[in-house]
């Protein structure tokens, strides 16, 4: 259950993320940055439902946590630069800050059940 909330999530946050990048003019090394960041988050989280092992499993959501830090990191800064204003950076920092909390509760879950 958790799990597939953590992949619907995930979908949807790619896609805001395309749609903001889609949005902000020029820049495009640091929209490529975020869109990659952004959407790594989904594909990781996708992996790590068919790993091999309890190991790749974790492995797969710790770099989805990684990436949502990443993710933290270039929406602040195109916030801070006035690439995206105030509202769409809350939104997303939101939505971002779900995943990664969610992400948090399912590696410490599986580390648990070892």
């Amino acid at each position: 259950m958790a799990q597939s909330k953590l992949r619907n999530l995930s979908v949807e946050f790619s896609v805001k993320i395309i749609k903001l990048c889609e949005n902000i003019k020029g820049h495009y090394s640091l929209t490529n940055q975020l869109e990659r960041s952004g959407t790594s988050i989904g594909a990781n989280i996708r992996e790590a439902n068919y790993a091999q092992s309890n190991a790749d499993f974790l492995s797969k959501l710790q770099i989805a946590l990684k990436e949502c830090y990443e993710t933290d990191y270039w929406l602040g800064l195109f916030k801070d630069t006035h690439m995206i204003t105030e509202e769409e950076y809350k939104d997303m920092f939101a939505k971002c800050s779900k995943i990664r909390k969610l992400l948090i509760a399912s590696i410490t879950t599986a580390k648990e059940n070892r």
